[in-house]
């Protein structure tokens, strides 16, 4: 992701921009084919000084103004004539956007490669665990019993929804090209034929109109990555906190090195987690400077669109950084289901306290029985006793409950049994996430 958007990665698309434009231009007529040619010949990153492109476009505003100087100067070496034609009709805002929508498809289809990656990952770990009983926790808290395989398919349901939006997205990558005031004014009525080529020569859509200061799909862009990234830090919290010490169900990759501590050589670290939520947090923030850039000044902006240049690949960076980390966790993620069981059988049968006061409120109402194994699990915990042993009791204490079927009493405290609901909703949910992946 870094090398998408290297500066030899931007120059150099900059330069297919000026290709593209003076062969589009030679093509319907505006320019000598030899013009074309000479000026297409000079539009090779490595015959630029780099570094001296930077430094330059600093005092100028925008490395479009350095860089079509320099062009037109290699340009001038062979053909004089060409060199005037050089960037003609265009401004320094199309060759900049136009470069970067090409170096955002690169950073698209890294993104799609290992968010693809991941899904798969995911896929298969919630089809292992379809029948794996795990707590399912509410404001930090244990609260009933579900499926792992149902919490793995939450987690991978908003990965599938941000892949299909980013293809979308992908697809639909513009041409920026409109002059100086987005009117194409300097081309005449030969302008749009002008912009369709160059977006077919370059593989990308070509607008209705200029979007210079009009940036809304160029930004909800931006919010998709955003939004995925935020995606990933959810289920690296998760991740992070079922590796708990204390709570033990997963477990990274370990070895090699890999999330040790300086200080303490007991320490298996969630680096994976840690990395995700890292890129995660940070990402609002920029997220929030493409918003804030929207109100952009008349026809070309000021200040605006230049600080939502240095900020886009950044949220790409992210992004992909927190894919990458996600993958190396999940390729080797060590599941403890006996853990998971473990931890379950720790809270003495409190977490099928909505299933017992279901169960009771067929012979005594709903308020009665709410209120009864309120109790129960009041004496549960107090007496340390499984919250089952509890309810034998008071129900065999009871002359109003006789008619309930003690048998089915046990079954209400099966995790495997309460996990049913759970790997019912989640075959269906995975068998459909499997569907829009293919």
């Amino acid at each position: 992701m870094i090398a998408a958007f290297d500066d030899a990665a931007l120059v150099q698309a900059m330069l297919d921009f000026e290709a593209a434009l003076a062969r589009a231009q030679a093509e319907e007529g505006l320019l000598p084919r030899t013009a074309a040619q000479a000026i297409g010949a000079a539009c090779l990153a490595d015959r630029f000084d780099i570094p001296s492109l930077v430094t330059a476009g600093r005092r100028s505003g925008t490395l479009a103004v350095p860089l079509v100087k320099e062009l037109t100067r290699l340009v001038a070496e062979t053909d004089q004539e060409a060199a005037t034609l050089v960037h003609w009709g265009s401004t320094s805002q199309d060759v900049q956007d136009s470069a970067m929508v090409l170096v955002t498809r690169t950073a698209l289809r890294l993104l799609d490669d290992d968010l693809t990656t991941l899904c798969g990952h995911l896929l298969k770990l919630g089809e292992a665990h379809l029948a794996t009983p795990v707590l399912a926790r509410t404001l930090l808290q244990p609260a009933q019993v579900t499926g792992f395989g149902f919490k793995v398919a939450g987690w991978l349901a908003p990965l599938v929804r941000a892949r299909a939006r980013l293809r979308e997205a992908a697809a639909g990558l513009q041409l920026q090209l409109g002059g100086a005031v987005g009117t194409l004014a300097v081309m005449g009525e030969r302008g749009p034929a002008v912009a369709h080529r160059v977006a077919q020569a370059l593989g990308l859509a070509a607008p209705a109109a200029t979007w210079h200061t009009q940036r809304d799909e160029w930004v909800r862009l931006g919010l998709d990555v955003a939004l995925l990234t935020g995606s990933l830090g959810k289920i690296a919290a998760d991740l992070a906190l079922m590796a708990q010490g204390e709570v033990g169900e997963l477990a990274e990759p370990s070895g090699g090195g890999r999330g040790g501590s300086s200080a303490m050589p007991h320490k298996r670290n969630p680096v994976s987690s840690m990395i995700a939520l890292a890129a995660a947090t940070r990402t609002p923030q920029h997220a929030a400077t493409l918003l804030a850039a929207m109100g952009q000044q008349h026809e070309r902006g000021l200040g605006n669109w230049q600080a939502e240049l240095a900020e886009w690949p950044t949220l790409f960076l992210s992004a992909h950084g927190a894919l990458r980390a996600l993958n190396d966790a999940f390729a080797g993620l060590t599941v403890d289901t006996a853990r998971m069981r473990a931890n379950i059988d720790a809270l003495h049968g409190l977490v099928a306290a909505e299933a017992l006061s279901i169960w009771l409120a067929g012979a005594m109402g709903r308020p009665a029985a709410h209120a009864a194994v309120e109790k129960m699990t009041q004496a549960a915990v107090a007496q340390g006793r499984h919250l089952r042993d509890v309810a034998r009791d008071a129900i065999a204490a009871e002359p109003a409950l006789a008619s309930l079927d003690k048998n089915q009493l046990g079954a209400l405290f099966d995790p495997v049994a309460a996990t049913e609901p759970a790997r019912r909703l989640a075959r269906e949910r995975l068998a459909a996430l499997q569907r829009d992946l293919t």
